[in-house]
This record gives structure tokens, C-alpha cells and sequence, in this order.
């Protein structure tokens, strides 16, 4: 089976996600992790490492990335809000996102279950843990077209790997070839 995460590319498809996402025990949180994931282009593993302290009453948070082991700064002012509401009855210091089974952060693998549930749900094969940075790179791009900002902020070295990994190019393409026939008319 040939399997692709894709970006959620419209604002149907983000909201549909967050509704599937959102069932159940653990919906608040699973929204929350979308919501983060999206709005930061984090990957899943430095998400799950946040901790309500570095969220909590601040417009910025520095991580350390889990792969790449550089310094970033994460930008939460648009995200305040909502953090605020979910953090308020949550222990300073404590795992932003708390796995079912006590205090300690929720696994990518947990993510990956609940995601792969959502995706059955909305009858998609292409949604995984990258699809919310892929989502966040995406839009980032097609609201600013500033391929190099994004390219910082994903820590990638060149600009096709940067489209490729969002979908641009896809995309561009299948516009090129959606008036293109031979022999058809």
C-alpha cells in the first residue's frame, strides 16, 4: 500500500480534522495538539516535549529541537488564548499533552493512533503526525510566499526540498496539467 502524509490544504479539511479529532475522552487535547501543531510547524516530537510552564502566560517559548538539537523560538502569541483555557487547570511544570495512562507527555505513537482513528473517520489514508507541520508549512507559504522564512523555520537546506515537503509542487503541477490533453479534442 502506497501511503503519503499530505498537508490539510483548506480550511474544510482543518476543520473536519479538528471534529474528528476532538471525539472522544482525549479530544481536548488532541485538539490542542493540532491546533499547536499547525499554527507552529513543530514536529510531533518537540509538541509532545512542551510543558504547561513554557506555555502558559507567555507569547513565545525557546525549545530545543529534538532532531536537529538547535535552539528555536516558538511563536504562541496567536495561540495564547486558547492555551490559556486549556492549561487553567493544568500543574505548572506538568506535560503539556498528558498520555491516558497518567503524568507523563502522551508518545508520537498515541498521536499516530488517534490521528490514523480521525483519518478513517473523515475516510483519508494521508494524514499522520506530519500532517500538521506539512499544514503549517503549507499555508505559511501560501499566505506569505516566503519561501525562505519557511525554509528557517523547517531547518531545511533548499527551497525544492521545502516545497516538495509541502505539497507546492504537487500542486503546481497538477494546475499545469489540469487544461493539458493531446488527442483528446
Amino acid at each position: 500500500m502506497y501511503y503519503n502524509v499530505e498537508p490539510l490544504r483548506t480550511a474544510a479539511e482543518i476543520n473536519d480534522f479538528l471534529a474528528a479529532v476532538g471525539r472522544g475522552r482525549y479530544g481536548d487535547r488532541n485538539r490542542m495538539i493540532v491546533l499547536v501543531g499547525i499554527n507552529t510547524g513543530l514536529r510531533m516530537s518537540d509538541i509532545l516535549s512542551l510543558t504547561v510552564d513554557q506555555v502558559r502566560g507567555h507569547d513565545r517559548a525557546l525549545i530545543i529541537e529534538k532532531k536537529t538539537h538547535k535552539k528555536r523560538w516558538v511563536y504562541l502569541k496567536n495561540l495564547r488564548p486558547a492555551l490559556e483555557t486549556y492549561t487553567a487547570e493544568m500543574t505548572t511544570g506538568a506535560p503539556l499533552f498528558v498520555s491516558a495512562r497518567g503524568q507523563q507527555a502522551i508518545t508520537v505513537n498515541g498521536v499516530y493512533h488517534a490521528f490514523q482513528q480521525a483519518g478513517e473517520l473523515l475516510g483519508r489514508q494521508d494524514i499522520g503526525t506530519h500532517t500538521l507541520r506539512k499544514t503549517f508549512g503549507y499555508h505559511y507559504y501560501q499566505q506569505t510566499h516566503d519561501i525562505a522564512g519557511l525554509m528557517m523555520i523547517f531547518n531545511h537546506a533548499n527551497e525544492a526540498v521545502t516545497k516538495r515537503y509541502i505539497g507546492i509542487e504537487r500542486d503546481t503541477l497538477e494546475r499545469s496539467l489540469d487544461q493539458f490533453q493531446l488527442g483528446l479534442g
